[in-house]
This record gives C-alpha cells, structure tokens and sequence, in this order.
C-alpha cells in the first residue's frame, strides 16, 4: 500500500504536512468508511443517525508520531471494554470541533487550550448507528490525564508507522442479522495487549490513507 520507508513516512509527517493533506482530503458532507458499512446504514436500515464527534489525538514521542486510544469501562452505556477514541454524541449547536474538545476533557482530563486542531476527517456511520466526525489534533507528551472512572479504564499510544503496516492488521466480513456482507471489517492485532478495531479502526485506516497516499 505504502512504496516509501518507514524512516521516509515519519520524515514527511510534520504538523503542516498533515494539516494540508487534511484540508486537501476533506469534504463536508461526504460518508467515508473503509468497509462499506455507510451505504448499508444510511439506505437500508432506515435508523435516525446521531451526531458525534471524536478525537484522534497526535502525541510526539521518541521521535514519531503516536495515536492515543482510550480503554471504554464496563459501566458505559456502549461499547464497553472497546478500544476507542475519546468523543460521543453531540449537544445542541455545538459544532464538531467543540463536541470532540468536550468530550476529551470530560473523559480524559485533556484540556482544549493543550490541543492544536489540525484538521478533520470524513465522516464515519458506525454499526451503532451514530455518524462521528473525527477530528485531529496535536496534543502535548507526556500529559497529566485525569480519566473518568465511569468512562474511560486507561489511555494508551500506539505508533503511526505501525499502524500503517499492513502485517498489523486483518478484514473480516460482517455478518449483520444472520447476513454476510461483503464488508471487510478491520482488526488490528494486539499492541501491548489492546485491540484496534471496528469504527475505530476504520477511523485509523481513513486517516493513513489521507496522510500516506
């Protein structure tokens, strides 16, 4: 998928770098997703989506970039023990920028004015039937996050690179109501021991694909 190095990939991703591919790629209004799970949500079920917002976080740590991750509780409402970004639903007139900075001081302790927005990507309709735009920010390393013990069992990094190497990861087909669908559905394999997948993996594969090609 990638015809450059690794060493090249982690040279190239300044702030600008990424910020520009961003701007460049974004298209409001337009659903993106890397398995096709949209075109079934938003013409066949027929289910109100909800708004949401998440937050992919960038953080700079022993000279390349890193996603930061959250580890849902047992006790949320949805997807719990899921390996996610931090975000939910959108409040009344807020944009998607807000909600996503709202929803990361809430959950993580991560507060607005440590968050260099850079850009965001397309939308993303989940299984759950939520439409989530996910925003991309730079955030400072390391950070005293405050996790809510309701919400959110830890934090995590998981390098760019690796998650852009394509033996990091698997698709599989969904199944949904006792029918295959020829949706690939991302899995990543284990990193530390927590697992990258579904929307948030897709989430993951959209925004390499952005930067990287």
């Amino acid at each position: 998928m990638f015809c450059t190095s690794a060493t090249e990939r982690r040279n190239l991703l300044t702030e600008n770098y990424i910020a520009r591919r961003l701007k460049e790629a974004y298209q409001p209004g337009l659903v993106a997703s890397t398995d096709g799970y949209a075109a079934l949500a938003t013409s066949q079920s027929g289910q109100q989506l909800t708004c949401a917002a998440v937050l992919m976080p960038l953080a700079w740590k022993e000279d390349e970039w890193h996603l930061l991750f959250t580890r849902r509780t047992k006790r949320v409402e949805n997807h719990k023990g899921q390996v996610s970004f931090p975000g939910g639903a959108c409040e009344a007139g807020e944009t998607a920028e807000q909600t996503a900075l709202r929803e990361s001081m809430e959950e993580i302790g991560l507060q607005q004015a440590d968050v260099r927005v850079l850009g965001r990507l397309n939308d993303v309709v989940t299984i759950t039937h939520y439409r989530v735009a996910p925003l991309v920010g730079v955030i400072p390393w390391p950070y005293r996050f405050r996790l809510s013990p309701v919400e959110v069992g830890c934090v995590f990094l998981i390098p760019l690179i690796w998650l852009t190497q394509r033996e990091n990861w698997e698709e599989h087909l969904v199944t949904l109501d006792g029918t295959v669908y020829p949706f690939p559905v991302v899995i990543y394999h284990k990193y530390d021991g927590e697992v990258v997948w579904g929307a948030t993996a897709r989430m993951v594969q959209n925004l390499i694909k952005v930067v990287f090609e």
